[in-house]
């Protein structure tokens, strides 16, 4: 199960890092929110159900920036960026949630 938990942070790790390239603080924060997963993973704190549903929560962002950039044809807009701050703050808070009750491995 964790082999297959880490290929999925492993690709979304891969994702936002060729996907997000054009907005490097949007793909930073990405990174860094990857990262804080993976340790979730690793250090037991994260159930497979609850990272399952934190990577949905960042696929959903990388889709839609992705989607927005294309429409856009290139960087995302002032407006675009603050709806993708906005959102990764609210997983940003649902990791921590996830990562501090009383579920673990």
């Amino acid at each position: 199960m964790k082999g297959k938990l880490l290929t999925l942070i492993l690709t979304g790790t891969i994702i936002a890092a060729t996907g997000l390239a054009q907005e490097p603080e949007v793909g930073q924060r990405k990174e860094n929110q990857q990262d804080r997963i993976a340790n979730g993973v690793k250090n037991g704190s994260l159930t497979p159900h609850e990272t399952k549903k934190l990577e949905s929560k960042e696929a959903k962002i990388n889709r839609e920036t992705r989607r927005d950039r294309r429409q856009n044809g290139g960087p995302l807009a002032a407006g675009e960026k603050a709806k993708v701050n906005h959102q990764q703050n609210k997983v940003s808070k649902d990791i921590y949630h996830e990562k501090h009750d009383a579920e673990h491995q």
